[in-house]
């Protein structure tokens, strides 16, 4: 469904970029042609980021921004016109359609990411260390350390020294 809305915001956005007069007239927005053109390459840039997209979810959702803006413009024109022209409201309808779609698909991507709620598999239990954390307490203690690498006798402090003679 997210790349077939690619493919639409593509087409869209170069039909508003070809003709936008066309599309004015359409809609109702005598006058608004270098906003419908600004919308128009709005629309094929979302598209190519929907279609280009591993994570295709943020751009969906710029196309319901998008959409809101469109229906923001649409009723604009419907209130400069001072009346309700039937392309208008036909446009409107088919903006909340389109709409409405979009917020479906946006939704059902956010729903298919893995986060907290939807989360299969549950390690809260592990402890990273192959034996379990058990096994990891004390385990250093009786770690001898390799001759290369202690401290050479020149670099020890004193208190090195002492220590190292009580150890042994």
């Amino acid at each position: 469904m997210a790349k077939g809305l690619g493919y639409l915001s593509i087409a869209l956005g170069a039909a508003e970029l070809l003709a936008p007069r066309a599309m004015c007239r359409a809609a109702g927005l005598n006058g608004m042609e270098p906003l419908v053109r600004s919308y128009g390459a709005r629309e094929i840039a979302t598209g190519v980021a929907i279609l280009t997209s591993h994570n295709r979810a943020p751009w969906i959702w710029g196309r319901v921004a998008g959409d809101m803006a469109d229906i923001a413009t649409v009723a604009t024109g419907i209130r400069q016109n001072g009346e309700k022209t039937t392309n208008a409201i036909l446009t409107l309808a088919a903006l909340a359609a389109v709409t409405a779609v979009d917020v479906m698909c946006a939704s059902g991507l956010e729903s298919e990411k893995g986060n907290r709620k939807t989360a299969v598999a549950d390690y809260s239990d592990r402890s990273g260390f192959p034996g379990g954390l058990q096994a990891a307490r004390g385990a250093a203690r009786h770690l001898k350390i390799p001759a290369d690498m202690k401290t050479p006798e020149i670099l020890k402090t004193p208190e090195m020294s002492s220590s190292a003679q009580a150890a042994s």
